[in-house]
Order: structure tokens, then sequence, then C-alpha cells
């Protein structure tokens, strides 16, 4: 694991308590220093603070995200709702606040890897559409999506996000629902915005027309469901 703040202070607490939970941990002090960790020895998750000097996280997460899926938690003194998005829509997997708290840092980590690393809930691979409507499998094994044969890149929370409504299909979740079943979480703890976000970004990589979605339809007032 990664953990990448310009504080030494963040570095330091964030750095004991997750190694006290378990976690191997290496450090970087800066946006360059974090993306040459990360080509030179790719790490299971890692923890990104938004305020960087030089290369700021966003840009930082933006170049990790060209050539890796590995999780992403950013660390942001942004609480505002825009910035929390535009984290999201570059591609990390969750966020905490700043000041945070140590514990509350390691249970949204321990998350994010179980969600990420474990397999699917259920293995297999789901196939839909066909025969004149675009074909879509979700592999559960491989944890690989396919549309018309051609594979589509994912985050894990966006594959997670995907293969749970697709194992129950015509059934609407609330984002709330969505928290629960998919971050393990809540909106106590998450935005429920964080589920529209992901289905926006899962519709631009799967559908052909994502403003008129075939696959991810939503329920206005109420969540979302998959059409089979």
């Amino acid at each position: 694991m990664l953990v990448v703040d310009d504080e030494p202070m963040v570095r330091e607490v964030a750095t004991a308590y997750l190694e006290r939970e378990g976690f191997v941990v290496s450090e970087a002090a800066d946006g360059a220093a974090a993306l040459d960790q990360v080509a030179a020895n790719p790490p299971d998750l890692v923890v990104l603070d938004v305020m960087l000097p030089e290369i700021d996280g966003f840009s930082v997460l933006t170049r990790i995200r060209r050539t890796s899926d590995v999780p992403v938690v950013l660390l942001t003194a942004r609480a505002e709702e825009p910035d929390r998005l535009l984290g999201l829509e570059l591609g990390a997997d969750d966020y905490v606040v700043k000041p945070f708290s140590p514990r509350e840092l390691a249970a949204r980590v321990r998350t994010v890897l179980r969600r990420s690393l474990g397999p699917a809930r259920s293995g297999g691979c789901l196939r839909f559409g066909g025969e004149g409507d675009p074909g879509l499998e979700i592999d559960g094994v491989s944890r690989e999506v396919r549309v018309d044969g051609c594979p589509v890149e994912l985050t894990p929370k966006e594959f997670d996000l995907l293969a749970f409504l697709a194992r129950s299909p015509r059934q609407v979740f609330s984002r709330a629902q969505l928290l629960e079943q998919v971050w393990e979480s809540s909106p106590d703890w998450q935005d429920p915005s964080t589920v529209t976000v992901h289905v926006r970004r899962i519709r631009q990589k799967i559908e052909t027309d994502p403003e008129s979605p075939r696959w991810i339809h939503t329920v206005w007032g109420v969540g979302y469901r998959f059409e089979p």
C-alpha cells in the first residue's frame, strides 16, 4: 500500500495506524514520487492526498488511471460536493475528508481492498443481449467485462456495482441500498452522489448511448435497475 501526502505528520499517523492494522505501507511526499512508485512497484491500494505540491492529487489520479486500475482512496480537505465528485469522476474508489480519523481511514481501506481484491460474490459469467442487441458479458471470476466481445476497462468499484445490479435484473435499488450492498457503507458515512457518479461512469463505458442507456436504467425518485 502507498500513502501519498506532503505533510510528514499525516503520513506518519496514517502509516503507523495502517501498519498496526497489518498492512505493509510505503510512503511518498509528492505526486512525482508517487507516480514513480506506482510504476516501479504497483501497490494494492493508494491513499492519495488531493492538495499536493507541483502535481496535485487529481492530476496524479488521472495519470494512474491511464495505465492502472489500482484502488485509490483520496484524502481531501475539500469537503464541498463538486470537489468530491471530481475525484470520483476521475476514477477514485473512495475518499476521506481531512481532518480524518485513522480508524475511519483503515475501515475505508479494508472495505475497498475487500471489494477489489476478493472474488465476486458469485462466480461464472453473466451474458445479456445479442442477436441484434449489443452483447454484454460480466465475468465474475476474471472480473472482466466485454461489450460485443470487446473488453471494457472498469475500476474495481465500477465492476462491483455493475455485477451487483446485473445479478438482480429488473430489481430497483435505491442509492442508500447500493451504498450498503456494494460499498458496505451508508449515507451516514458516504455521500449518495457517489453512486450517481459511478453509474454515470459505467454508462459511458458500456452504453452505446449513455444518455439513453440500454443496461442501467434510472427509476426517478427511487434508484437504479439493470435491464437484461
